[in-house]
């Protein structure tokens, strides 16, 4: 059965008519040629394609297209939308926080809607203190960012450039 939807990503509008069993991730990649999200395991444990569906990050693998008829979807490529980098893809070339580069645009989603996480002041399951602000420690960034995985092992470097762009030293 095909469902008739609209979606805007980074910041384009699409009007699409889509089978509905089709993801988000594979709409992306196949009927639009968007592959900055990556199909990586495809049951949402690795985070390879995580975007900011409606704000929130999200893994889009695990997400239909038609329960999101109307969404605003900002991938790693739109978060640059005139050439000029955003903070967070900025901090991770200063830290040098990838490798083979594969998992970085869902790092880089990730990490933005962990940033937007903490300004909220919202706790995760590392945060001291539930009733101050949070702040990104070293632990508390590893824990929000632990739904992404990454095969080379660039951890080292992927925190502290989630605390560069969150202004933390």
């Amino acid at each position: 059965m095909d469902a008739d939807i609209r979606l805007r990503v980074d910041g384009e509008l699409h009007e699409l008519t889509v089978d509905t069993r089709t993801t988000l991730l594979d709409l992306l990649r196949e009927r639009l040629g968007n592959t900055s999200p990556k199909k990586g395991c495809d049951h949402g444990q690795c985070g390879a394609c995580t975007v900011l569906l409606d704000g929130e990050r999200a893994l889009i693998c695990l997400a239909l297209a038609v329960a999101h008829d109307g969404a605003e979807i900002t991938t790693a490529h739109g978060l640059a939308p005139d050439g000029e980098l955003h903070p967070v893809q900025q901090a991770f070339l200063d830290h040098d926080a990838f490798q083979c580069g594969y998992c970085t645009p869902g790092q880089v989603c990730s990490a933005v809607g962990v940033l937007q996480e903490v300004d909220r002041g919202w706790p995760s399951h590392a945060t001291a203190d539930l009733t101050a602000d949070p702040q990104l420690t070293a632990d508390e960034v590893s824990e929000r960012m632990s739904g992404n995985l990454c095969r080379c092992a660039a951890y080292a470097h992927i925190t502290p450039a989630v605390q560069q762009a969150g202004g933390a030293r």
